[in-house]
């Protein structure tokens, strides 16, 4: 399943690549994708493992880019 997701005040295009880069990393992801110029990120992974990768995501968005937030659409 695939799902969207919004980045609030991102920067950066080399932070939301940081981000892409990192999210892909978390175990269940399929695949991940963040566009700089729309703020939009698209997870695509089983639908049981949104649950645990939402909160991990946040956690690198917030790490990567204090200022930023991975909102749930």
């Amino acid at each position: 399943m695939t799902r969207n997701f919004k980045l609030s005040d991102i920067d950066c295009a080399n932070c939301a690549a940081k981000i892409e880069t990192k999210i892909k990393k978390i175990k269940g992801v399929q695949d991940a994708t963040v566009v700089f110029f729309t703020k939009k990120v698209t997870i695509t992974a089983n639908e049981e493992d949104f649950d645990r990768i939402i909160p991990e995501a946040q956690k690198i968005v917030k790490k990567t880019e204090p200022d930023c937030e991975l909102v749930v659409l």
